[in-house]
């Protein structure tokens, strides 16, 4: 009988669509104003995807309604549109059901209906379905989106950290990689992965790494730094560091570490490549 109540329910929603669909934009605020640039710019049916998401509460279908916020939160994520939007429209959704299941309790009383009382029970009831129905359309939603964007983010930070170590070909077996900036934990590990596949990629035979954009580095940063260069070695390539600043210098003094087992140190990198040009 409960799912003949709730069927009966949601076909009340459907025949007065166009008046709930009215009622919901009445009550959705500033997104009743971006329906149209909404369905523009990311092809999402707000008033289509409410009634979807309607029939999954009022019936009970877990299942589809946490699979179908889950797809909602990539397509928001994906088109940048802001949650403060969604909020705002889900607790219209909320708000006009409940107005309209107030409006199926009235019109009870002016039909032939045999178990009234059961429909009333059945409308009651629904109220912590409702509310928890949207609550998981809500979290589930929020998850998708938020994981969408992290990796959107993570994604995005790869490429610049891969565009931060270009190594460019001077010659067809040696090439050149100026670092500017600061080196951290993340960027070094960007670093050993950027090189070692281009060495082999490239089949560089030499590469000038050029330093003099470099202020300073971590001590972990620093024997990270080591074991790229043992790696460099380790294929077969020749590591030549240039452009060391003081600061560096000092710092890698006072740890008693040094570069020489792995590399071979220049002075500047425009000093290197004229006499490597000269010398080819």
């Amino acid at each position: 009988m409960e799912k003949l109540q709730q069927k009966k329910i949601m076909d009340f929603i459907k025949y007065n669509r166009e008046e709930f669909q009215t009622k919901l934009l009445s009550e959705a605020g500033d997104v009743a104003g971006k329906i149209n640039d909404i369905l523009q710019s990311g092809n999402i049916d707000l008033l289509k995807n409410a009634e979807k998401m309607i029939m999954f509460v009022v019936e009970n279908r877990d299942n589809e309604l946490i699979s179908f916020a889950q797809q909602e939160g990539v397509a928001w994520a994906r088109h940048a549109l802001t949650l403060t939007l969604k909020l705002e429209w889900v607790h219209a959704i909320r708000r006009t059901v409940w107005h309209y299941l107030y409006e199926f309790d009235l019109d009870l009383d002016n039909t032939n209906e045999r178990n009234i009382s059961e429909y009333r029970d059945t409308i009651f009831q629904m109220e912590q379905q409702v509310n928890d129905g949207i609550d998981k359309f809500l979290n589930s939603f929020f998850i998708s989106y938020s994981t969408y964007k992290d990796e959107l983010i993570s994604a995005q930070r790869n490429m610049v950290e891969h565009l931060s170590v270009p190594i460019i070909p001077i010659s067809p077996f040696v090439a050149v990689l100026p670092l500017i900036g600061v080196i951290d934990v993340y960027r070094i590990d960007t670093i050993e992965e950027k090189v070692l596949t281009e060495i082999s990629n490239m089949k560089i035979r030499t590469l000038i790494i050029d330093l003099s954009g470099i202020t300073d580095m971590d001590i972990d940063v620093i024997h990270h730094f080591q074991k790229v260069l043992s790696g460099v070695s380790l294929m077969g390539c020749e590591a030549v560091i240039t452009g060391l600043r003081a600061e560096l210098v000092r710092k890698m003094i006072h740890l008693d570490i040094s570069f020489d087992q792995y590399a071979s140190t220049k002075g500047t990198l425009q000093q290197t490549l004229t006499t490597y040009f000269k010398t080819n």
